[in-house]
């Protein structure tokens, strides 16, 4: 917002040769100006900040969710273990990313790979950050982890969990946020400095910066752990291991769609931004187209999905139409605030079908996730990407990212191809970058036993075994638990 300037030398000959003291009367009157001034910009950075900081919440709103979700997805064996791994991811995440992924990704000035500035948010509030900014960060960070927990469901120790909670959202993801969020990062779009293409990647809200590197991260975990007990009999065939809550999961989506709107609009961090002074349009409307696509692009994937499985499997299936909104959510995040709203049902029209493609190439290669969260989250997060660099149109992109005229947009609207260049090669270095990290760490809790539970443990369940008693207080279902476990104990025998 332009500041209110006054001059009380300009103001001071303006007066009659009447006035008495013209240059006390104008010093008066400019300094009236002055305590205004500073209180419309005292207002902007309020409003800026409590909107951040209900993006926040918002965000934050959705680790319910994906409790939720991961709950109805499990057996009910399990659910008290996956409820736990999802308090789990907030607050281990929560002291990690305050104690070093902050800084790692934030800190500034620094280099283009890690920040090193910021550690335990020394000197915060600064004229970069406030409290607000972190708080959303964090939620940003945790939900990349929460993915994570999903693909390695009902078959991982406790303190794996703990492990490489704890070093996703310390280290792998900062890192990552950093290239491509941080003014200082070698593959950002705001960079200062050189552009990676001319351009920089646009990942607005993290398609690939916190959907890939969750799921890519739960890929190896649930690749390196194999598949549960039963999930492919003795032929090879595939078993549905079908979750016990429908019910669950139904509100567990309503909720991660609730928070998408923290997740998406919340991106811009500011919402008071007027991209030209006394007009009725700025960045918030902005703000309100971006929830327009985020909204279109997950209903355009749910009815996708719904149809397309209709035809494969004969069966209306609530649970598979969930994972395709969710999936439209995921490759949007990339382009919400740069592509129209008609490119945003395009988006989640190839979204439903990745999905659909990655879950028959699951099944082929014996790859078993519960929650199908390294092909909705990864699979669709990557689609995003390359959606982005397609169809972001010249206008939202200098207004998103203004100050570099000439930048180039989307392959598909006349701006050539150096974005596209730019989002694959985000995807060459989120793939490399986790496969480095996150599969090594996974592959040494293999190596050290420290990953998968027991043969006995996953057959009766975690909450027993484990965490001290059952979800649910029923007389019937562990009456049920225990006719299951002897079944499966009389088989393998």
């Amino acid at each position: 917002m332009a500041s209110l300037n006054c001059s009380a030398v300009q103001l001071a000959s303006l007066f009659g040769a009447n006035t008495t003291d013209a240059t006390a009367a104008a010093e008066y009157i400019c300094g009236q100006f002055s305590v205004v001034s500073n209180k419309f910009t005292d207002t902007t950075f309020a409003v800026d900040s409590t909107y951040l900081l209900f993006s926040a919440y918002l965000v934050f709103s959705m680790q319910l969710g994906f409790a939720m979700l991961c709950a109805g997805s499990v057996r009910a064996k399990n659910t008290m273990n996956i409820m736990l791994t999802n308090v789990l991811d907030a607050a281990a995440g929560g002291l990690f990313y305050y104690v070093f992924g902050f800084a790692f990704a934030f800190g500034s000035p620094s280099n283009g790979f890690i920040g090193y500035h910021f550690f335990g948010l020394k000197e915060i509030p600064s004229s970069l950050y406030d409290y607000s900014y972190f708080l959303y960060q964090w939620a940003f960070a945790i939900a990349a982890a929460g993915i994570t927990s999903g693909s390695i469901a009902e078959r991982t120790q406790f303190v794996a969990y703990l492990i490489y909670s704890s070093f996703l959202t310390g280290f792998v993801y900062p890192i990552v946020s950093h290239w491509f969020w941080s003014s200082d990062g070698w593959a950002s779009p705001n960079n200062t400095g050189n552009l990676l293409f001319g351009s920089g990647v646009i990942d607005f809200a993290g398609s690939g910066v916190v959907h890939m590197v969750g799921g890519i991260a739960g890929f190896y975990g649930a690749m390196i752990e194999g598949p549960r007990i039963g999930r492919f009999d003795h032929t090879g065939a595939t078993v549905a291991l079908r979750g016990h809550n429908a019910s669950l999961v139904v509100l567990g989506t309503f909720l991660l769609w609730f928070g998408w709107y923290g997740f998406n609009p919340g991106s811009f961090a500011k919402i008071l931004n007027p991209y030209t002074s006394g007009n009725y349009y700025g960045q918030w409307s902005a703000v309100g187209r971006t929830a327009v696509t985020t909204t279109l692009a997950g209903c355009t994937a749910a009815l996708t999905t719904l149809f397309g499985k209709r035809i494969l499997s004969g069966h209306w299936n609530v649970t598979d139409v969930c994972n395709g909104l969710l999936g439209g959510f995921a490759a949007i995040t990339a382009g919400c605030s740069v592509v129209e709203p008609w490119a945003a049902v395009i988006c989640g029209f190839v979204a439903a079908l990745v999905l659909i493609g990655c879950n028959k190439l699951a099944d082929k290669v014996k790859y078993d996730d519960p929650l199908e969260a390294a092909q909705l989250h990864g699979g669709c997060g990557a689609w995003g990407v390359i959606f982005t660099a397609l169809f972001a149109t010249e206008k939202y992109v200098n207004e998103v990212y203004p100050g570099r005229p000439g930048r180039p947009y989307g392959l598909f609207m006349g701006g050539g191809g150096r974005l596209l260049a730019a989002n694959i090669v985000q995807i060459l270095v989120v793939i490399g970058w986790v496969s480095a990290t996150m599969g090594p760490l996974f592959l040494g809790l293999h190596k050290l036993d420290l990953l998968r539970i027991s043969h006995d443990d996953e057959l009766a369940g975690m909450d027993l075994t484990r965490h001290g008693g059952f979800a649910y207080d029923d007389d019937s279902f562990k009456h049920g638990l225990q006719l299951t476990r002897l079944e499966a104990t009389t088989i393998s025998n």
